[in-house]
């Protein structure tokens, strides 16, 4: 017996960072929105796991020891519940990783869902985020998907309406960038000014309403992206060659370094993808859209 659970990676439209906390992490105002990119996560028996197994782009660079967010998510849920975490999890991988689009708290949240189908174990939604937010701040909305508030450092999640699709490029890098390392350069660089509490724009909440993707690029923003391009200048040209093949807006994603570009429809989107194909500043290129559900046992 196994079980598969898909789950999709997530663009920031809104980051809002506020000072660094005594624990070290910021206070967050954080809209995500989950993209149709996704990771696919399946348990199975085994004797001598969690076992971790990997497959897909970049997959060379994802951790098969119990620092991987998977495994910290079988041992979690066995450990709650009173029982061995004899699990092999295999993760195909689509989604970049060290790309700024929550791939490694999707494969926690994917884990902590298959594991629980697994294991038939009965945890509430509550007990899974609950969880999730242990694991990492990203991890509940990887859960949850669709389009949400994170609050705290992101962990703590009010859902948001939609009024419709939007249409997403994303730009993988030629390397990865560190949340860790761009969070210390965010406070290198704030080190002179005094920091606002992080709020939500109710303008961009708005937009997410109405399903207004020039409303949305009108007010999406990332506190983070001044960091990320002090520590990856070249993402620089490629936030240019999107706006100029007609992107509404373009963005670092999240922490980086991965960039993504909001088209007014789908045939936009493929005419900046095709734009950014050849324009020498990326990797690779994708289209996706959102908001999609989040983990899901397929």
């Amino acid at each position: 017996m196994s079980v598969t659970v898909r789950v999709p990676a997530k663009v920031n439209v809104q980051l809002a960072v506020g000072a660094a906390r005594p624990d070290g992490f910021h206070e967050l105002a954080n809209v995500f929105l989950a993209v149709g990119l996704y990771d696919e996560v399946t348990a199975t028996p085994s004797p001598d796991g969690p076992r971790i197994t990997c497959e897909g782009p970049d997959a060379a660079q994802v951790p098969l020891d119990r620092t991987n967010l998977a495994a910290r998510a079988a041992l979690a849920l066995a450990e709650r519940y009173g029982r061995t975490p004899d699990v092999h999890l295999h993760i195909a991988k689509d989604i970049p990783v060290a790309g700024g689009m929550a791939g490694g708290s999707a494969d926690g949240a994917g884990a902590l869902l298959a594991c629980d189908a697994l294991w038939g174990t009965g945890a509430s939604c509550e007990e899974l985020l609950d969880i999730c937010a242990e694991l990492g701040s990203d991890v509940p909305f990887s859960l949850v998907g669709g389009a949400a508030l994170g609050t705290g450092r992101g962990e703590r999640l009010t859902e948001l309406e939609t009024g419709g699709a939007f249409q997403w490029v994303f730009a993988m890098a030629t390397r990865g960038l560190s949340t860790p390392a761009v969070f210390r350069e965010f406070d290198r660089l704030a080190e002179a000014r005094e920091i606002p509490e992080p709020v939500a724009s109710q303008e961009l909440i708005g937009a997410l309403a109405k399903g207004d993707a020039e409303a949305l690029a009108a007010t999406v923003s990332n506190d983070l992206q001044p960091a990320a391009l002090s520590l990856f200048p070249e993402l620089a040209d490629t936030l240019a060659a999107g706006r100029a093949a007609g992107a509404l807006v373009s963005l670092v994603s999240g922490s980086g370094p991965t960039t993504a570009f909001l088209a007014r429809d789908a045939e936009a989107a493929e005419a900046v993808a095709a734009a950014l194909r050849t324009s020498g500043t990326c990797r690779d290129v994708r289209t996706a859209s959102g908001p999609v559900a989040g983990a899901t046992v397929v």
